[in-house]
């Protein structure tokens, strides 16, 4: 029986070394034949036979008869030159000469399909057949051990909880100058005059961190100048405000709140025109206040350099106070009266742009309207900082009031312009 399988695997094998010896069909320009068709199909059935009873060597073959067994390898692996097949095949018969006899009519036949020799194998890795058993090493894997566990020590752990900070506060503060001086023969007149002005702007805001905002801010401003032309007063005011903005807001969504605001302004001191007696303004003559309800838009833009709020309020009270009687008509009152009462809508907006690092621009729109009356105020401070405690100042105010008697010139619009340089300070 052992005879029989020798000889029918024999054939086989020699049968696929041929087929593998023959040139290729493409190769050659000719059409594969039904003869290389079914050689092929002989040699998909050898590997899967020779598959399948190298699975159970074990059982077919004695020990000492596996080592001729397991030389068929060299007809499966990638065609090999090896020196044994020339050296010994003027030997005896048998299954060894049958495979040598077969590798040897490819090396003969098919030289172009030897892929290595067995001295590149060698070189690679020593071949060595005398090998029977496989080898195996101990390795020793070492004892698992178990960690120690930390031992947990109890101690005192003090927590401080700090209290959230509701409150930001914030001021600027400046006091610049203004020197104008002008000979008694300058060629094109005009007169030396001196001014000063000094501002202080305070801020308190709350915020809870869950929806609700308390925002309060006092702006004191306070200009004095001199001129020879004006022979009643050595000193005359051209910057008087005393004003007041608190604003209490509940988150609606996102950046917009419901708002509830209130404005008041006066002044602090008389003011006068050039040799004129007359007093045009004086604290508490006049004095405004306006309770304003509507919606408020936080503003963060440009990276955050653009900053501010937008205040939009469909409904508003106006409260106008005078308190020098012959006053009233100038700032849109009864004769004789000392008060205004009036309801309209309203829109205030606080901007501050920081352009450059030493530069800002913060402006103030104030506008209100009883549909038969209308009030705009638009204040714009140019800014430069030059070092921590020197700045200049470009100021630029202009305002239209309908309730004032018209100019010929510049109708129901004032205009206020100054430029200033000196010490400031902010924190």
């Amino acid at each position: 029986m052992r005879g029989l399988y020798n000889v029918i695997v024999i054939t086989v094998l020699t049968c696929a070394a041929q087929a593998a010896a023959r040139p290729c069909a493409v190769g050659r320009g000719r059409a594969t034949s039904a003869v290389d068709t079914t050689i092929a199909s002989r040699y998909v059935d050898s590997l899967l036979v020779y598959e399948h009873n190298t699975d159970s060597l074990p059982m077919l073959y004695p020990r000492r008869d596996r080592l001729s067994v397991y030389g068929r390898y060299r007809l499966f692996a990638p065609p090999t030159f090896y020196y044994s097949v020339a050296t010994d095949m003027p030997g005896e018969g048998g299954e060894r000469a049958a495979l040598d006899r077969a590798l040897m009519h490819l090396y003969l036949h098919a030289p172009y399909r030897v892929a290595t020799t067995e001295g590149d194998l060698r070189y690679a890795a020593e071949v060595n057949e005398n090998i029977v058993e496989p080898i195996r090493r101990d390795i020793e894997l070492p004892a698992r051990t178990e960690e120690p566990l930390e031992e947990t020590v109890d101690e005192e752990v003090t927590v401080v909880v700090t209290k959230p900070k509701f409150w930001t506060c914030s001021g600027e503060y400046y006091m610049q100058f203004l020197q104008n001086y002008i000979s008694g023969n300058w060629y094109k007149g005009g007169e030396s005059s001196y001014s000063m002005v000094a501002s202080a702007i305070m801020q308190a805001n709350y915020n809870n961190l869950k929806g609700v905002k308390f925002d309060n801010k006092i702006e004191m401003k306070l200009g004095f100048q001199t001129s020879k032309s004006d022979s009643l007063h050595s000193l005359k005011t051209s910057e008087d405000l005393l004003r007041y903005t608190g604003k209490v807001g509940i988150q609606a969504t996102g950046r917009w709140y419901y708002a509830l605001q209130l404005i008041a302004y006066t002044q602090f001191m008389r003011g006068y025109k050039s040799n004129d007696e007359a007093v045009y303004s004086d604290f508490m003559s006049p004095f405004n206040a306006n309770l304003s309800l509507g919606m408020d838009y936080n503003v963060e833009a440009l990276n955050k350099k653009l900053t501010g709020t937008i205040q939009l309020a469909p409904l508003a009270y106006n409260f106008k106070y005078v308190g020098i009687a012959e006053l009233a008509e100038s700032y849109g009152l009864d004769e004789g009266k000392h008060t205004l009462h009036d309801i309209g809508s309203g829109i205030t907006v606080d901007l501050v742009w920081q352009f450059h690092g030493n530069a800002k621009w913060t402006t103030r729109l104030y506008g209100y309207t009883t549909y038969h009356r209308s009030e705009i105020e638009w204040e714009n401070t140019l800014t430069f900082q030059f070092g921590k405690y020197i700045s200049s100042n470009l100021f630029v105010y202009p305002r239209f009031d309908d309730s004032t008697t018209r100019d010929d010139k510049h109708g129901y619009w004032q205009f206020k312009e100054y430029a200033s340089f000196g010490i400031s300070y902010s924190f």
